[in-house]
């Protein structure tokens, strides 16, 4: 039987364990729930693929845990797959808009971003065997924080894929586009300190902090540059206590995104210069670089040809491109490892209402990593 053939027969299946999954919330910060989705998963994987050959359960504190589950291949190496099983919707969102099929498109709050990509994982894996084909072992890594710069399971993450051939992302992909490249993510905040006074009895004893504040956003959004590809996006901001009083404090969030990683330097640069025109007016700074760009290495390059090449044996183009969110997939370019990100659906809606997938794309979707699997094992 020819693989496509296969996942076309698999869709009706995989559409039942999509929508079990999808009508499990997982909010990035339920625990509780989180808890209660990852059992979940699990015992979905272990029907379909069996008892694992190692499975480790890493507890992420208040944040989801990281299930990692390894099948033996029947050949050399191992192939680590990404999938978070967290989304950005609250519990109770599910009441408002269950999951469903219409018109060619399953919708459902995670359904792109990105429970389907999870789902084809697992049942590429049970492909490879109802198909006898060749394959590394492969270990599936579910974590539940990715929404929220996956604190937790960063470190599992970079050690999961320590010794793999190679790492496959399934998030969502671009248009059906596999992603190659990411940006950076920084996380900053700004916090601003100045003088209350009444504005009206006495305006120029205060030094309003809003004030400071506006001049400090200019500065910031001035340190953008299209042209290094870097965006810098004060998205919230807040202060003061009342109209009739110069600010005594004022706070803003930042999110920056770089392409190039020595825009992280220049950027933390402007955040340590940042200063206030008033003198009286203090301004501090916090944050973190979130998640390093995701640019492509040498073995980032080969195995997108080798997908590629999968993909032209099933008669279709795939193509890669770059996209300005991240993923955890830029963990794992960071050190030098071959990554390959969005093998997941063919959608759109990533954090919107209008989240779906187009499900005559699954089979094909799954195909691809299937194929890929059976190239890496050198089938």
């Amino acid at each position: 039987m020819l693989i496509t053939d296969w996942t076309r027969q698999a869709l009706p299946a995989m559409l039942d364990d999509l929508k079990a999954i999808v009508e499990l919330e997982t909010h990035s910060y339920d625990k509780a729930l989180l808890v209660k989705g990852l059992r979940a998963i699990r015992a979905r994987a272990v029907a379909l693929l069996g008892t694992p050959d190692d499975e480790v359960l890493h507890e992420g504190g208040q944040h989801g845990d990281i299930l990692e589950l390894t099948y033996q291949g029947t050949a050399p190496g191992t192939v680590l797959m990404l999938s978070h099983y967290d989304t950005v919707w609250p519990a109770g969102t599910l009441a408002g808009w269950p999951f469903a099929v219409v018109e060619g498109k399953a919708t459902g709050p995670g359904v792109f971003d990105m429970k389907t990509g999870l789902v084809q994982s697992v049942w590429a894996l049970r492909g490879l065997r109802d198909l006898g084909l060749p394959h590394p072992s492969v270990r599936f890594l579910f974590n539940g924080d990715e929404e929220i710069g996956s604190p937790a399971s960063r470190p599992h993450i970079e050690a999961a894929g320590e010794d793999a051939l190679a790492t496959l992302v399934f998030e969502a992909s671009l248009d059906g586009a596999v992603k190659t490249s990411r940006k950076g993510v920084g996380l900053f905040n700004v916090s601003v300190t100045g003088v209350e006074a009444h504005a009206g009895l006495d305006p120029y004893a205060g030094a309003s902090a809003i004030h400071a504040l506006a001049e400090i956003v200019t500065t910031l959004a001035g340190a953008g540059s299209r042209e290094r590809g870097t965006t810098v996006n004060v998205g919230l901001i807040g202060g003061g206590t009342g109209r009739n009083v110069a600010a005594g404090r004022a706070t803003c969030g930042v999110d920056v995104r770089v392409t190039d990683p020595a825009e992280m330097g220049r950027i933390d640069d402007v955040f340590a210069d940042l200063r206030a025109s008033d003198p009286r007016v203090s301004v501090s700074a916090t944050g973190e670089w979130n998640r390093p760009p995701m640019s492509p290495n040498p073995g980032s390059q080969r195995l997108f040809k080798e997908a590629q090449e999968v993909a032209a044996g099933f008669g279709w183009l795939l193509d890669e491109a770059a996209v300005g969110g991240a993923s955890d997939g830029n963990f794992v370019s960071a050190l030098g490892r071959p990554v390959l990100d969005g093998m997941g659906a063919v959608g759109d809606g990533a954090h919107a209402r209008h989240e779906h997938v187009l499900i005559d794309h699954i089979p094909a979707r799954t195909a691809l990593t299937i194929g890929l699997l059976t190239a890496l094992a050198g089938g």
